[in-house]
């Protein structure tokens, strides 16, 4: 049996306001799916990202636990440095909360760390 990695899901508090974030970062998600209990957009490698909301996880889990910082987390890869240093201001100048302000990681990554509006880390880096 060959199972395929497909899809990541999120569950989400506020379906528009998630949704603006991810748009914030350049995916692809159609403006109907603001009210929808279910939305996905298909990353570049073929993978979806999925959100559901609270209800939705509730009417097949039971009770949800709340989300937040170390529970999941996303990252997102980018041209090169200065690109990560481009997209944290945009998306802290916009309003969305910055976790960690870019650096450059012993790792050999510029790096840094935003929140989306559900607690979930989302990691900005490139190679240095």
């Amino acid at each position: 049996m060959e199972l395929i990695p497909d899809a990541f899901g999120l569950v989400v508090t506020d379906m528009a306001t998630t949704l603006a974030f991810y748009r914030a970062l350049g995916l692809e998600i159609p403006a109907e799916s603001d009210s929808a209990p279910h939305a996905e957009a298909v990353l570049p490698s073929g993978m979806r990202l999925m959100f559901d909301t609270e209800d939705v996880a509730r009417s097949l889990h039971g009770d949800v636990p709340p989300a937040g910082p170390g529970r999941a987390g996303l990252a997102f890869r980018a041209a090169d440095p200065a690109a990560v240093n481009e997209a944290y201001a945009s998306m802290t100048a916009a309003g969305y909360a910055g976790a960690l302000e870019p650096f450059d990681a012993p790792w050999g990554q510029r790096y840094a760390s935003l929140t989306d509006p559900d607690g979930f880390g989302v990691d900005l880096y490139a190679a240095l």
